[in-house]
Order: structure tokens, then sequence, then C-alpha cells
């Protein structure tokens, strides 16, 4: 018998609703569980064909345990070992080179020191910065996040340098973003299954939480909304999650990408609404049932192959053409290695 298992925390909607769904589907060999771990002993392979993952990123246990999992042979939604190496700084760079429209973005030097380093550690930063640079670049109206936050922690909206300076002093030790606002008119989340499948979701994140995903919204533009879904898919293809919800901001009819690292996104009924509620469900119970037929995996452990990104083969050189041989032979040449100073 194989076992999808469901590793969550606080949220309550979601986890009971994927294993009863899963269950109720009656699959000839595949149950659904909540996972249930001790102390992880080394030398056991864990039960479990597939786990979803829903909490690992704020319990370091559970993301060792997952590790470990993982590379014998268990499927895990998402991958747990590129799950901790992404940040969203990386997406953004990532977007830009796959020609998904992103806002100007700057990552900034921690304001205090991390702990367990002083100003010795920070001898190859640029003193002072070039803050004209920054305001040039990205302007006096966005948003400093943290280069790996979420929930909207720590998020500060800026109008102008004295707000900026303000939230920069209150960012502490945290590695923080500052982004350029988007004056968007419409704003999307997707929820992205399995790379594959997309659910365009009408949404505002200007309203109270529980109010964020729109229940009647307006019509929109057909050529907009399959942009956002092709750009959707790109994204969550390259970083090779199969489990994301990512969000556009809609400005002069483009969607730039605002925030696409949700490797385990909000699926509360309470604040989806049933409907997307429904569709989450479904789909994740079919992802985990099509991966658990197949388990165990074989784990890829090349960073490429998280991105999606296959080594671009090289050019077969045509074959030279044979020369006549020449009466002297040429003299070699000296290489002058010059040192670029920065």
């Amino acid at each position: 018998m194989k076992k999808i298992g469901v590793l969550f925390g606080m949220e309550n909607s979601f986890p009971g609703a994927l294993v009863e769904r899963i269950n109720s589907l009656h699959v000839d060999g595949i149950t659904a569980e909540f996972v249930e771990t001790g102390a992880v002993h080394l030398d056991k392979t864990p039960k479990y064909s597939v786990i979803v993952d829903r909490i690992s990123h704020d319990i370091p246990f559970y993301r060792a345990f997952l590790k470990h999992a993982a590379i014998n042979g268990t499927v895990i939604i998402n991958n747990p070992f590129w799950w901790s190496a992404d940040d969203k700084f990386f997406n953004y760079t990532l977007a830009e080179k796959l020609g998904v429209a992103v806002p100007p973005t700057v990552i900034l030097p921690h304001k205090k020191y991390p702990e367990g380093t002083n100003e010795r550690s920070m001898r190859n930063l640029e003193y002072p910065l070039d803050w004209d640079g920054v305001f040039n670049y990205v302007g006096e109206h966005g948003f400093m996040k943290p280069v790996d936050g979420g929930g909207w922690r720590d998020v500060y909206h800026i109008h102008n340098r004295e707000e900026f300076f303000n939230a920069y002093d209150q960012s502490g030790s945290l590695c923080m973003m500052y982004q350029k606002a988007v004056d968007f008119k419409e704003y999307f989340r997707c929820y992205v299954v399995g790379q594959k499948k997309v659910r365009v979701m009408p949404y505002d994140p200007r309203n109270p939480h529980h109010e964020r995903y729109l229940q009647n919204p307006p019509k929109y533009d057909k050529a907009l909304l399959k942009r956002v879904e092709q750009d959707a898919l790109k994204l969550c293809q390259a970083l090779g999650y199969d489990l994301n919800t990512v969000e556009f901001a809609v400005e002069n009819g483009i969607p730039y990408a605002i925030d696409f690292m949700n490797p385990a996104p909000d699926a509360d009924l309470h604040s989806v609404g049933e409907a997307n509620f429904e569709w989450i469900v479904s789909e994740v119970a079919a992802l985990a049932i099509e991966k658990a037929k197949k388990a165990p995996s074989v784990l890829e452990l090349r960073w490429s192959g998280f991105l999606g990104a296959a080594p671009t083969p090289a050019k077969t050189a045509k074959p030279a053409k044979k020369k006549a041989p020449a009466k002297k032979a040429a003299k070699p040449q000296k290489v002058a290695a010059k040192a670029t100073k920065k």
C-alpha cells in the first residue's frame, strides 16, 4: 500500500479536506493520512511515497526530515532542496531572464550586522552606499520587503525617502529588497498545480485578508488573462514548483510578476472562497495520486535540474578544411594578463 502524507501546521480546512478527498477516490493501492514522525533514524526509510509539505519552511526539523525522505525516494510537494535555496530576489532575476515583466528591484545590505559578524565582515561593501542610484532606478514610491519573507511580514509601503530610511532602520538584520510600486488596476493571484494547471483568481491585496479574493470580479480582457496564465506557468516550470501561487499587478495592460515564492500557498476555505477551495483540493489530490503511482522517484540533485533548465548542448563544429603544411611554423603569441581594477 502506497501512502500519501500531509505535513501541516496551524491550518485546518485544507489538510483534512485533502486527505478526505484522496481517500474518497478509492484509488487501488493508495491511501492518504496526516504525517506522523518522531526522531528520524538515518538508517530507516520513510513510509510515505508522497508527502505534501505545508509547514517545513517554519520548522527546521521537518525540513531535515523531508530532505532525508526525498533522498530515499519519497516525492515531496514541493522539493525541499530547492525550496531551501530559493529567495525572492533570485526569483525576480529569473523572471527577467524568462521575459516575464517585473518591477525595478534592488537588494539592500543588512541595516544591522547579522549575528556573529561585525564591520570587518563587511569589508567588500561599498561605503557610503549610492542611495541616489537606488532612488533613480526604483523611485521613491515602492515596497520594502524581506528577500526571504512571506505572509506580508515586515513589508513596508514607501512613499518618500523619509519613509524609506525609517523602514530600513526598523529592518534590523533582515536582508531587504526595495521594489518599485506598480499602480495597478487589475491584480491576480494564480494557483499553479503540477506545472500544468492554472487557476487565475482576481485579488486585491489592499482589502482585509478575508476579502482579498474577489467573488464578483469584472470582466477582463481575454488576452491579458492568457498572458497571466502563460507567465505563471513559465515561472513555475522554470522554478520546478509543483504547487505555488503567482501574483501579478497589472499597470497599463502589462502584468508584472510581484510574488511567486509561495510553495505552501494559502488554501484556507474561509479566505480563498468555496469555489477556489474546491479547485485546489481537487487538483492537489489528483497531483499527489499521480506522483504516488510513479514513486519511488530518482531525485535530481543538480541545481540546473531544480530550475527546469537543461544545459545548452554545444554546437557541433564543422570539420576544418585540410590546409597545405606551412613552410615555417608560426611563432607563439604572448598573452598579456591585465588586472581589472573595480
